[in-house]
């Protein structure tokens, strides 16, 4: 497809990728991290849409569930185990000191023993939970990226003619990657965090009620305070993503047209507008990521002064003989426990709103209407032979702006028909119409007297090869590039190809010849030689119609002549298409449609349109006049 196409009825639009700002994670009780996330529009909706598709793996989210529940207790098992280690070492000197037996390492030694095989099987259990979520979170993601690229086929030109192509592969990158990224971290965090919630709080609760109720007067002013700084941060977070996205672009704006400002010295005022985004970026971020860094600090210090008060409620218990001292220091390990999953699961809040957000625009991309692709009882494009009718056609790409009225024209297999006007005149439009990737408001275009609307898409596209004046070539080898027209094509046939097309020799002066790779660009061959090869590539597809838009206007004069030969001889049989601008090239055309302003304002002959002495004869005449 032309980036002339493309850019015809399109809207200017300029896209930012969408970016996830962030501080770092707050740490203490009750301390979360925080990050700046896009939000969805409907986030029950497009999260009911997740979990359906997320319930076709329920077997795997069962194992999950079995193994993070394993994994949690096992861990919350521990710091119990290890405090019965404190309390033996410590009644051990007591007995010392008294006289007795001292420290008894063989139950020590057990239960450490039994420590390391705990945390081992919930290494382990973690590890195999893990592999299952990752298995799930890439299934999901390959699926939707596979409907994406099949969608993509589905999609009407309109859709690529009001979007742009940042905004597109947006949907299939960006997204697709954020919702792998955060669906893996806040499914796996969500389901250990309320395990581990729930297990530590029993366990608290079978120590000390009254040092669990204290621990727990933590939470809310961990909250009020975090809450506060949220508030405050917000606004400073969604200014630095704005701002680095106009930094980004400005950069990305300037580097990509680096010739044309060294050309017209503007490299000062490019420098000072980049400053005077970048200062507004540095402040934002600044203020942003200050406020965020406090959090972590308050947090420790509001967790700390709850340590203090837990530690004096524990010396009192254990003074009046209501617990241990390896109960204390249990207790202290399951503070820590606690809070850092109340920490995660707000992490899994933000998480989750980017999931959402990123899902929302996948389904909205793929649940956007579709151009009908097939239809029952398709007619055949065996045994073809060209001919082309339009019949009272009238088309307009708003329903309330008709820019072709009531056009008819009888063309017959085998003629040139020659598509002129000034830039801009809609002259791409009649091929766009031909090819299906608009549909006429009303009429008829007819194919061998059938509507092209009784052929499936594919089957029509496959009546026409073209070459346009915005090559588009791939990253592969020159003979791949070539054969893209015809994939079951013979080297043999892609050289016969190449040497009508008048490239062969220029082909062979390559240091790997056909078998050159073109990069991604194909900026390493000219622009001259990336139309040759569209030529051949069109010679090679052998098709019943021709689409010539301008197909020699980046090749010098001498080639010019050698290409035009060729294509007389392509065109012999065929019907061809073609939209020029240098008019003295189509002055043999069978049929001239001329277009202005979108319509067809005249058609004939050169010597018919030239006898009129209106649009066409000084369209002609003023290719001319300077030169005179």
């Amino acid at each position: 497809m032309s980036k002339e196409e493309n850019k015809i009825q399109a809207p200017s639009a300029q896209h930012q990728p969408r970016r996830r700002m962030g501080g770092p994670g707050g740490g203490g009780p009750g301390g979360p991290g925080m990050m700046a996330v896009e939000k969805a529009k409907d986030f029950k909706g497009t999260m009911k849409k997740l979990i359906s598709d997320l319930s076709k793996y329920k077997i795997g989210f069962f194992i999950v569930f079995l193994f993070s529940i394993g994994s949690s207790i096992f861990t919350i098992i521990g710091p119990n185990i290890m405090g019965n280690a404190i309390t033996e070492i410590t009644n051990g000197v007591i007995r010392k000191i008294s006289g007795g037996t001292g420290i008894d390492y063989d139950i020590v030694k057990t239960i450490l023993i039994t420590l390391i095989v705990l945390y081992s099987i919930s290494a382990v259990f973690s590890l195999i939970q893990g592999f299952f979520i990752t298995g799930i979170t890439q299934k999901v993601c390959y699926r939707f990226r596979k409907e994406i690229s099949e969608k993509i086929h589905r999609m009407p030109m309109n859709y690529f003619d009001t979007t742009s192509h940042g905004e597109i592969l947006s949907r299939v990158t960006n997204d697709v990657d954020t919702l792998n990224n955060s669906l893996g971290q806040s499914l796996t965090q969500l389901i250990s965090s309320i395990v581990q919630i729930v297990g530590v709080l029993v366990m608290m609760l079978t120590i000390s009620i009254p040092m669990t109720l204290l621990a727990l007067l933590i939470l809310p002013i961990s909250g009020i305070v975090v809450s506060k700084v949220i508030k405050k941060s917000q606004k400073y977070f969604k200014q630095q993503q704005e701002y680095l996205g106009h930094v980004n672009g400005q950069v990305e704006e300037v580097y990509g047209g680096h010739s044309i400002v060294k050309v017209f010295n503007k490299e000062t005022e490019s420098i000072t507008e980049f400053n005077e985004k970048n200062e507004k970026l540095y402040e934002a971020a600044w203020k942003s990521q200050f406020l965020s860094g406090l959090m972590m600090p308050i947090m420790q210090f509001i967790g700390n002064i709850g340590y203090v008060g837990v530690a004096i409620l524990g010396g009192y218990l254990t003074i009046h003989g209501k617990i241990t001292i390896g109960q204390i220091q249990s207790f202290f390990q399951y503070i820590r426990l606690f809070t850092q999953p109340i920490g995660q699961l707000s992490q899994v809040a933000n998480m989750f709103q980017s999931t959402a957000a990123a899902a929302e625009r996948v389904y909205e991309f793929l649940e956007s209407p579709e151009e009908v692709q097939t239809i029952e009882n398709p007619v055949s494009i065996d045994n073809l032979n060209g001919s082309v009718e339009f019949r009272d056609v009238h088309f307009g790409y708003n329903p309330d702006k008709i820019i072709i009225n009531d056009f008819s024209s009888i063309i017959r297999k085998g003629q040139k028909i020659a598509i002129v006007g000034p830039t801009g005149a809609g002259k791409t439009t009649m091929v766009k119409l031909l090819m299906r990737f608009y549909d006429i408001n009303s009429g008829e275009i007819l194919i061998d007297g059938h509507n092209i609307t009784d052929f499936d898409r594919s089957d029509l596209r496959r009546l026409f090869g073209m070459v346009l004046q915005d090559t588009w070539l791939f990253n592969g080898t020159i003979m791949e590039n070539i054969r893209y027209s015809k994939l079951d094509a013979t080297d043999e046939e892609v050289i016969k190809a190449a040497k009508a097309a008048h490239v062969h020799h220029f082909i062979n002066t390559l240091p790997d010849g056909y078998n050159m790779v073109l990069n991604e660009e194909a900026s390493n061959v000219s622009q001259g030689q990336k139309q040759l090869l569209t030529i051949a590539r069109a010679i090679l597809a052998d098709p019943k119609i021709l689409i010539l838009d301008e197909a020699t206007s980046s090749v010098d004069t001498r080639t010019e002549i050698l290409i035009q030969r060729a294509m007389d001889s392509l065109m012999k049989g065929r019907t061809s298409f073609i939209i020029a601008h240098r008019l003295s090239t189509i002055r043999d055309a069978d049929l001239i449609l001329v277009m202005n302003e979108g319509d067809i304002v005249e058609q004939g002959t050169h010597e018919e349109l030239l006898a009129k002495g209106a649009f066409y004869a000084n369209l002609y005449n003023s290719q001319f006049e300077k030169s005179a």
